[in-house]
């Protein structure tokens, strides 16, 4: 379960990365929200902004299901790593849908990625 939670929280730091740099205007906006705009629009800068802090729940509740943190019940934790599997699950087919070729085909495999690494410690 460490490795799964491992890899989990190695792909949401990057994506935090990611994150900021598009919140700070770096031109990266065709590989996220659409890829309607290289540079994003205020509103989903602040949208990339705050899905930073949301990476960094995530990151605390992939570590606490794999007891490398204890910082939340383990009830809640396994329901929210279920509940995590199914919505990366959803973020997967929606980032394949997506009309931006680069979103497509560089999103889609973090969000497998991560979707897998839930599911892998969900089971666990």
């Amino acid at each position: 379960m460490i490795m799964a939670a491992s890899v989990g929280v190695a792909l949401l730091a990057g994506l935090a990365v990611f994150q900021v740099l598009l919140a700070a205007g770096a031109p990266l906006g065709r590989f996220a929200w659409g890829g309607r705009h290289d540079v994003l629009p205020a509103g989903q800068r602040v949208g990339s902004a705050v899905s930073v802090a949301v990476y960094a729940v995530v990151a605390v509740v992939l570590l606490a299901r794999a007891d490398v943190l204890d910082v939340l019940p383990d009830g809640p934790v396994h329901v929210l790593t279920w509940v995590l599997t199914g919505y990366l699950a959803l973020a997967t087919a929606m980032n394949a849908m997506s009309r931006s070729r680069p979103e497509r085909l560089v999103m889609t495999p973090v969000a497998l990625a991560l979707a897998v690494a839930c599911l892998l410690l969900a089971l666990g």
